[in-house]
This record gives structure tokens, sequence and C-alpha cells, in this order.
């Protein structure tokens, strides 16, 4: 190939003659570059809202996975309160009873509740976002901007939910009402989701 100005041999896939400088006839000089695939639009992962019948199977998994290790835990607490089915027999006043027993589920509930606090509160604040349950569905926490929310946040998020949900007598009307507003809400927010500015993404 020859430069159509001067008349030098310029080398095949050259843009520019080396002599002169002349564009080689073929090239267009200053020819958009395609965008990398990574940043082409659309190219991100997608979200969308995650559903109640989604939320409600990953709470099924994290109540399996919390509950499996507290069992035999629960259960030596309470081993050796009676040393046979007489004592419970014999023991008629309630209040007695109460005696023997209230302090024991007293303990069960502070470690439940405590437990559970640290297993949300630290996975849905964590590079995860999300609790083994929601990450095995494919969901994640996330503030209302979609970042990754903090221990106290997440910590709010708990206890305005789970927390508010085990209070006697309120708490299975708070229950109901969490539940249906994921269902009727825009974004799909249990009320502790709006309380606590946090929204739930399942990742397409």
């Amino acid at each position: 190939m020859f430069c159509s100005k001067c008349g030098a041999n310029v080398e095949q896939g050259k843009a520019f003659c080396s002599a002169c400088g002349q564009p080689v006839a073929g090239f267009s000089v200053g020819s958009p570059v395609p965008a990398p695939t990574y940043l082409q639009p659309g190219s991100q992962p997608a979200v969308a809202y995650a559903g109640f019948w989604l939320r409600v199977v990953a709470a099924i998994i994290d109540g399996l996975i919390i509950g499996i290790p507290l069992a035999p835990i629960f259960l030596l607490i309470f081993l050796g309160t009676f040393r046979n089915m007489q004592d419970l027999q014999n023991m008629q006043d309630p209040s007695a009873l109460w005696v023997v027993l209230g302090p024991k589920i007293l303990l069960v509930l502070i470690i439940s509740a405590i437990a559970s606090w640290l297993y949300w509160g630290l996975c849905e604040s964590s590079g995860w976002q999300a609790t083994l349950g929601k990450k095995a569905m494919g969901l994640s926490v996330t503030d209302l901007e979609g970042r990754r929310i903090t221990f106290g946040r997440a910590s709010l998020r708990f206890w305005t939910g789970r927390g508010v949900s085990s209070i006697p007598y309120l708490g299975g009307t708070y229950f109901l009402i969490d539940c249906i507003c994921v269902g009727f809400t825009a974004r799909k927010q249990a009320v502790h989701d709006m309380i606590a500015s946090c929204l739930v993404l399942r990742r397409l």
C-alpha cells in the first residue's frame, strides 16, 4: 500500500503514513469506539421488590437455621427441672409452678431474642446484605437507595419487626398488619421496613 499524498510505502494496517502523516485511505479518523460490555446500559443486575411468599420461605429457612442450634441449649436449661413426673403432679399451686419454671422460661426468651437479633442484624448489615434464608431465595436488604445498611439500621428493622411482634396481645395484630403491608404497598415494604427505611430486593 502506498500513500496517496507522497507515494511512500505504508505498512499494512497502519492508519497514517510514516513519511508525511497523511491518513491512509480506508481508515476513519476519530470514529467512536464501542463502550465495554460492562458499561453498556442494562448490563448491571436487575432488581425487583421481594414479594410476600418469597419472604415467608426465607423466614422459615432462617427459623430452622437459628432454631436447630438453640434447641439443645433450651433442653439443657430445662433438663433436671423435675426429677420425675411425680414432682410435676405434686405441684398443684400455679404460683409454685411459676417459681420453678418462670426464671427458666425468661432465660430461654432472652437467649432466643439476643441470638435472633445478632443473626439478623449481623447478616443483613454484612456484605451479603441478607440472612442465609434470604440469600437462598436471592433476596437482599438495602436502604432506599439500594445501598448496604448499617448494623444499627438492621437492628432497628429487627426490633420493630420480630421484636414488636413478640409482645403479648399487641404482637399478633401488629404481625398481621406487617404482613398485609408487604402485599399492598408499592415497594412491598412491611411496617418494619418503612420504619427502618429499608427495602427487600430480589436479584433477577
